[in-house]
């Protein structure tokens, strides 16, 4: 009986060597031109509009003179905001400084990106390929509807009464 609980374990057959899939390339980090003083670019979104500087620096944000954590304190506007930079590796290259006004806080965001993406072009058109198929350099132009005359709302109407 012992020899019927000692049974011998099969020995698994050695996997095949296969070779690692190759690591994506990585971007290099862009380095600043040493004649590069500023880039400027405008962006817009329903009411808001956004005048975006990038300076050369080390990473710090400023809207309308605060920190972006405490102008933008939802995390998913922050990451809006922060997309080109994070698309181009950009990020730690520049001070961003924006003046923002009109809307709310999401069109603000989606203004801030349009202008940070229209100053990274500036700083370097190579860029362009990227952000255009990302879409960060396409002007959402739907703005709000106004109300028409005779009617409760742009689209809402009175309500109707047969009798």
């Amino acid at each position: 009986m012992a020899e019927e609980t000692e049974q011998q374990q099969p020995v698994a057959a050695a996997a095949p060597t296969v070779p690692a899939p190759p690591a994506e390339p990585v971007e290099p980090a862009p380095v600043l031109s040493p004649n590069f003083t500023r880039a400027y670019g405008t962006g817009r979104r329903k009411e808001a509009v956004a005048r975006v500087y990038l300076l050369p620096g080390s990473g710090k944000f400023t809207v309308n003179g605060r920190t972006v954590e405490d102008f933008f304190p939802r995390q998913t506007l922050r990451f809006v905001v922060f997309q080109p930079l994070d698309a181009t590796n950009t990020k730690a290259l520049f001070d961003v400084r924006v003046t923002v006004r009109g809307g709310g806080p999401m069109g603000q965001a989606s203004a801030t990106r349009l202008g940070v993406a229209r100053a990274l072009l500036e700083y370097n058109i190579e860029l362009r390929k990227k952000l255009k198929k990302l879409g960060f350099l396409t002007r959402d132009a739907r703005v709000h509807e106004r109300k028409k005359y005779g009617q409760k709302g742009a689209r809402k109407r009175f309500q109707f009464s047969k009798r």
